[in-house]
């Protein structure tokens, strides 16, 4: 009751300004079908129902399987969205609520299927199947211009996608990283800084994060039998944090052991020891997904970053770090989005929330109108 109050407040401020254009109108139905989901709303109501589509194809060679969502009216954009590393992958009841707002926004939207993604890993070769969805959006459905959406880590591979394809208009996230050795750092002690070279500040993040970097690496070990346990105890552990998991620490062997010494530790000055210490494999697949480590200043793609300041699993800061560095950055702060849940609480968020899709909106229109 209090969102919609909060969105009806936005409606009624906007009315009263007078605005010409539209757009703040479709924002503020657009929010409010969000907030709703899958239950019905006014934007259901006055925008035809999306086509759903299964989509099998290859591109570059490689096999692209998604979800195409047609809008009932002509697509002004086309935009590829990121599903988050879940197990139901572009099957996830909210991603699919999501995917029909944006296309019932005039946005052709495609969903792609990420393997690693389903199976709660991350990967700098995720890249691909998100390059290759901009690809064939741009060169097969003749979109004028493309931009990506992603959610947390998926963010990771958005943005590389964007460095390697400059067709790619934005890049919208919600919840994104930027420095690994900053997050990994938060998850594993709690640490986090709001700005290079200040003090610590200390937080209390969700213990999922850890597990899910435990998970993610377990099978760039080496050691077969430690790829076998960490993966168990990852399992176990996103499970229920309190299962026990002593009977599988004994059996670890150096790579294994060097991981959970991560995990194990509290003090932030040790962190970048201990990533040092980690098996090969993992280090560089750190090193191939950490932003900090890629140079931005060549990303031409504009980006919409949106994150909660009480997000427990990648915090705010990593946003702002990479709206400080990328050429062309809108951060978008709430107080209460969690980690991405994204869905209006107070006033003020509400109004906050209401800029970001105000700046998404704008984005497709500018690109609807370089149609010919």
């Amino acid at each position: 009751m209090k969102r919609l109050l909060a969105l009806a407040l936005v409606a009624a401020l906007l009315a009263g300004l007078g605005c010409a254009s539209t757009r703040p109108v479709e924002t503020t139905l657009l929010l409010a079908d969000l907030d709703a989901g899958s239950q019905p709303s006014l934007f259901k109501r006055v925008t035809p129902r999306p086509d759903r589509q299964p989509l099998s194809i290859t591109v570059d060679g490689r096999r692209l399987v998604g979800d195409l969502y047609l809008p009932g009216e002509k697509a002004l954009a086309g935009l590829v969205l990121v599903p988050g590393a879940a197990r139901e992958g572009k099957d996830d009841p909210r991603l699919v609520a999501l995917a029909q707002s944006l296309a019932r926004a005039r946005f052709l939207v495609l969903v792609p299927d990420i393997a690693n993604l389903r199976a709660q890993e991350v990967a700098a070769a995720d890249r691909l199947p998100i390059l290759d969805a901009a690809r064939f959006l741009l060169n097969e459905r003749k979109v004028p211009g493309v931009g990506v959406a992603a959610v947390s880590y998926a963010g990771i591979p958005a943005v590389l996608a964007a460095l390697e394809e400059p067709r790619i208009d934005f890049v919208a996230t919600i919840g994104a990283p930027y420095d690994l050795t900053a997050i990994i750092t938060f998850f594993t002690t709690g640490a986090y800084r709001a700005a290079p070279g200040l003090d610590w500040q200390q937080g209390h993040p969700n213990a999922y994060g850890k597990w899910v970097f435990v998970k993610a690496n377990a099978r760039r070990l080496d050691d077969s039998g430690d790829r076998v346990l960490l993966a168990a105890l990852a399992d176990r552990k996103m499970a229920d944090e309190a299962a026990p998991v002593d009977d599988l620490l004994p059996k670890l062997g150096p790579q294994g052991r060097s991981v959970m010494a991560l995990l194990g530790n509290n003090d932030p000055a040790k962190v970048p020891a201990l990533i040092a210490a980690l098996p090969k494999g993992v280090r560089a697949e750190i090193a191939a997904l950490d932003l900090a480590q890629h140079d931005l200043s060549r990303l031409r793609a504009r980006l919409l970053l949106i994150h909660g300041r009480d997000d427990r699993i990648i915090p705010w800061t990593e946003s702002a770090a990479l709206a400080r560095v990328a050429p062309n950055a809108e951060l978008v702060l709430l107080d209460n989005l969690a980690h991405a849940d994204l869905k209006p609480g107070t006033l003020a968020d509400t109004y906050a929330l209401w800029r970001g899709v105000t700046d998404l909106l704008k984005q497709r229109d500018q690109l609807g109108e370089a149609r010919p």
